[in-house]
């Protein structure tokens, strides 16, 4: 009966319905987009591609497009050339002074800077399309080569826009932050089947049947649990607030806290991590004819190499974002600001050292932590579950899913408490995250 009351109670609310029909519409047509085939390819050809697309970075590539990767879409693309973009400006803020300029300038600068990462956007797409025609579509009939790749290129440069526009879209005018949705959309998508896969795998193969698979999805409730203790882990620092005296009344005096999370980055170094990762398969689709290579052992998510690199590259992408989203001296100053001190530290620089330094020691076991739940599917696929279900035991697509769906639930229910109805959960608030991918 809560769940019906809940229900009955976020349709009472004409904003909140109109936004979430809206991105339910907006969900509609970025799947329907990923089934429409480029011209000139037969859809009946693509069985190859599709087994291709069922493990490694390229199956990685096909979640986050929700299969349109596999079905040779216009939005094969997907989203992950504007994560690239972001990442890269968002180098180029800390690196030229130009940028950091543009970051201090307010509104007008993040404008700016949100066309730079479009207008690089597009130039990797430009990059990215003809790999993917190049590598993914070999040996498929698609009629003369040059006459296809440049239109083609074209199509698929404009369909990744396009499903950037449709993020946007959903964070203005719907539920939850858009270019988020439209990733986790995609993870959804892929589930059911990749779930049913497995399913199916352990009674025809003989590898354990129902009891293998039972423990199988133990062991994903599991690591589930441990990503939301990851999203929502912080450690409190205790903050005296001095009385003040305006007249006749009195005001502070109560302690309060600042709750430091352990992982301050969310899910960002991961995703960036990642799509670093995903630059040896458009190398790979030019450069390699065959297996071997360097470039290819980076393509398999099994392989040593491939974990050891992806690992390190969330930890040190766990400091860089930690980094530029958590400001010790501008915390200290508004505590100094506001007449608050931390019990036994000296206000000012004293207390940003203080929370610099509580900040570098809790973040070590996050990227850790971090960095061990991204490299699970790896170890799932050693212990015999199929590529395909093994990417949902961890990586990427599991923290992404469970971020997105805190930051959602987190939305509808500050649209509930604030017109005085009950929220989602009577045992408290729902922590959301303090980050998430569109926050380019």
């Amino acid at each position: 009966m809560g769940l019906v009351k809940t229900v009955q109670n976020i349709w009472k609310i004409e904003d909140l319905r109109k936004r979430i029909l809206t991105t339910f519409f907006f969900v509609l047509i970025y799947r329907f987009g990923s089934f429409v085939v480029l011209p000139g390819v037969d859809p009946a050809q693509l069985a190859t591609l599709k087994q291709q697309a069922s493990g490694g970075l390229l199956g990685l590539l096909d979640m986050f497009s929700g299969g349109a990767f596999a079905n040779a879409s216009i939005f094969a693309l997907g989203i992950m050339p504007y994560i690239s973009a972001s990442i890269v400006i968002q180098l180029l803020g800390i690196a030229i002074p130009y940028f950091q300029k543009l970051q201090r300038e307010g509104e007008s600068g993040r404008n700016k800077m949100n066309q730079y990462t479009r207008y690089l956007t597009v130039a990797i797409l430009l990059m990215q399309g003809p790999a993917y025609l190049m590598g993914a579509l070999n040996g498929i009939d698609h009629g003369g080569f040059w006459e296809f790749l440049l239109p083609s290129t074209i199509i698929l440069a404009g369909g990744s826009m396009f499903v950037l526009w449709l993020g946007e879209r959903i964070t203005d005018k719907g539920i939850g932050n858009g270019i988020s949705f439209i990733i986790m959309v995609g993870i959804i998508a892929r589930l059911p089947h990749a779930m049913f896969g497995e399913f199916m795998s352990r009674f025809t193969d003989a590898a354990g049947g129902l009891v293998a698979f039972l423990l199988e999805i133990l062991f994903l409730l599991l690591v589930i649990c441990a990503a939301i203790m990851l999203v929502q882990g912080s450690r409190k620092i205790p903050v005296q607030y001095a009385k003040r005296v305006v007249g006749n009344k009195q005001y502070g005096g109560a302690r309060q806290y600042i709750p430091l999370k352990v992982n301050a980055a969310n899910v960002m170094p991961i995703i960036f991590a990642q799509a670093i990762m995903f630059i040896p398969i458009t190398i790979a689709n030019f450069t390699v004819k065959s297996g071997g290579g360097f470039w290819a052992s980076l393509t398999d998510h099994t392989a040593v190499s491939y974990n050891v690199l992806f690992a390190l590259l969330i930890i040190v992408f766990t400091y860089f974002y930690t980094a530029i989203t958590i400001n010790p001296v501008q915390m200290a100053e508004e505590l100094k600001r506001n007449n608050g001190f931390i019990p036994g530290i000296k206000p000012g620089k004293k207390t940003a050292d203080y929370i610099d330094d509580v900040m570098s020691r809790i973040t070590l076991p996050g990227s850790l932590f971090l960095a061990a739940v991204a490299i699970l599917p790896a170890f799932a696929s050693s212990f015999g579950v199929s590529r395909e279900f093994s990417q949902f035991f961890g990586g990427t697509s599991l923290l992404i899913l469970v971020g997105v769906v805190l930051d959602t639930l987190q939305q509808i229910e500050s649209h509930l408490l604030m017109r005085h109805y009950d929220g989602l959960l009577k045992s408290g608030r729902i922590k959301g995250r303090t980050g998430s991918i569109a926050a380019y």
